[in-house]
């Protein structure tokens, strides 16, 4: 009875946010923030209505299904064509500025935390590297910020959770292996899990795309049917490569990408169901996130390292790769220390983190401790990004706007879809 009566308010709620998310977008109150608390009200530490906990088998279904739902949908849509013209930016942030995030990521979590080795600094960074556009949408939607900048983080945000899904499995893999006291074939069984994905993410996305552009051309589908097959896909190519032994992430991320490859980029307007679909269930996530993860780790599991880790994990991580990876591309300095600042951590993060703590065990200190890390760096990202997004938007807009003239962040390039925008709120409306 508590669980259906915990349930039916959780469900009251979401239709209230519904309700004035909008409002509450203009005073930069962004569905994340909202969620958290509801879900920290309503959850075991809060008023235990909704007594879930990070190992049940219906925690991880939904926080998988939600992130391989959003990974095909984010690679799916993006067109590489489009993207050609100036694909520079992107490319320095994904190229460059990823591969210096983990690295010093994973180095401050070693020098912060050296009882816990290197396997649990890598697994820390490569959970805390991916971006997530919905935290600071208000730059992704502000047409006074240059198209250039905007399409360049949003590009970032919709590939990065995929390409740092690989090294979450191998990281990961690597620390239950050391927590085993057997580092042996480790190594092969993430490559195979790795393999298993990329192969059946390719078949099931191109062939799956390749088949639904043809009946869509031959006037078999259209609509609602064809929205639920490409949803359908995305289930598929993560399902599969799971029964196979493979990584479901992986091959929805692939998936996508391939689907778009197939179907030659004309089913984009087929993919905005399955996008809204995993927009709404990730805010199920973020009730999760607040009802398993934040009241312990902010009343109880206060660790000064953890928090320290958190800040510098949000400015200095994530800034200084992306001012690195930018170098000679004649951007003004508020432009690279803007795009730097808006690499909040979200909901791949969340799924990460819950997955880590799963396969880790919740009895060890070690994933209490990583638990710990992830959910302060989480919870500042949302407040931060959130709170920041409008007001720095408005503040770019108007210093590029004072400068004039010709600049490189004003270049003309295509202008590309803002990607887990659905719900309303999530952004503030200029």
């Amino acid at each position: 009875m508590p669980l259906d009566a915990g349930l039916a308010i959780f469900a009251l709620l979401l239709a209230l946010y519904g309700g004035v998310g909008f409002l509450l977008g203009r005073w930069s109150i962004t569905m994340p923030m909202v969620f958290v608390v509801i879900g920290a009200v309503l959850g075991g530490y809060g008023l235990r209505l909704v007594p879930i906990t990070p190992d049940a088998e219906a925690v991880k279904r939904l926080t998988e299904a939600t992130l391989a739902i959003l990974l095909f949908a984010d690679a799916s849509t993006l067109n590489f064509y489009t993207l050609r013209h100036d694909a520079g930016l992107p490319a320095r942030l994904l190229g460059i500025g990823l591969p210096l995030t983990l690295a010093l990521g994973a180095l401050i979590a070693f020098v912060l935390f050296p009882s816990q080795g290197w396997s649990f600094a890598l697994l820390v960074a490569a959970i805390l590297a991916p971006t997530d556009a919905a935290l600071g949408l208000p730059i992704f939607t502000n047409p006074k910020v240059p198209v250039r900048i905007r399409r360049a983080l949003n590009v970032e945000s919709g590939l990065n959770d995929g390409i740092a899904t690989p090294f979450v499995t191998l990281f990961l893999a690597l620390a239950i292996a050391e927590e085993g006291a057997s580092q042996r074939g480790w190594l092969v069984n993430a490559v195979e899990e790795l393999t298993i994905a990329v192969l059946v993410g390719i078949v099931v996305g191109f062939v799956g795309g390749r088949l639904l552009a043809y009946a869509h051309r031959r006037g078999w589908t259209q609509g609602a049917p064809l929205q639920f097959a490409v949803l359908a896909l995305a289930f598929g190519a993560y399902l599969g490569s799971v029964a196979l032994g493979g990584n479901g992430f992986v091959a929805a991320f692939v998936g996508g990408m391939a689907f778009g490859v197939g179907a030659r980029g004309q089913l984009a307007e087929a993919t905005e169901y399955s996008e809204s679909t995993g927009t709404l269930l990730s805010v199920l996530v973020w009730s999760i996130f607040g009802a398993v993860f934040v009241v312990p780790a902010a009343l109880h599991d206060v660790d000064p390292r953890a928090i320290l880790y958190a800040l510098l994990s949000l400015t200095v991580v994530r800034m200084l790769p992306v001012w690195v990876a930018l170098a000679g591309r004649r951007l003004r300095p508020d432009t690279r220390l803007l795009m730097g600042w808006f690499g909040p951590r979200g909901l791949a993060s969340v799924v990460f983190g819950l997955l880590a703590v799963d396969a880790l065990g919740l009895a060890r200190p070690e994933t209490h401790l990583l638990a710990t890390v992830v959910t302060w760096t989480i919870l500042l990202s949302v407040i931060a990004h959130g709170l920041s997004a409008q007001p720095l938007a408005a503040w770019y807009a108007r210093r590029l706007a004072a400068t004039g003239g010709e600049m490189p962040e004003l270049e003309d390039v295509p202008e590309i879809g803002t990607r887990r925008g659905a719900l309303p709120g999530i952004a503030a409306h200029p």
